[in-house]
């Protein structure tokens, strides 16, 4: 089971950004994040915080589970793309989210730090 370190990490890394980045959202250095990371030293309370408010989502980084999202909260091209895939067969559905997910790392790859 992965614990509140690796998911920070996992978190930062689907964001695209250094320790030294994620860290100065929550304001830390970028030892202090790795240390997080490391399972070395516990997050504060006002840097998970301040992570929140980044889109990072703290109860996964917390808990292992994903804050559920509301309908409510997807513009008009997000409903239509899940309305479209909902409507695939099972072997198509499975087809966009391999390219989804491939499309996604590398767009974290473009963002990494050289």
């Amino acid at each position: 089971m992965k614990d509140i370190g690796s998911r920070l990490k996992e978190e930062r890394k689907s964001l695209g950004l250094s320790q030294q980045e994620f860290g100065a959202i929550g304001g830390v250095e970028a030892n202090a994040q790795g240390k997080y990371e490391s399972g070395e030293r516990i997050p504060r309370s006002d840097y998970l915080a301040a992570l929140g408010k980044k889109g990072v989502d703290v109860l996964y980084v917390l808990s292992g589970v994903r804050t559920p999202m509301s309908a409510e909260s997807l513009n008009d091209e997000e409903r239509a793309i899940i309305t479209h895939y909902r409507a695939l067969s099972e072997d198509d559905r499975e087809a966009i989210s391999q390219l989804a997910t491939s499309l996604s790392e590398c767009a974290v790859d473009a963002h990494a730090p050289v």
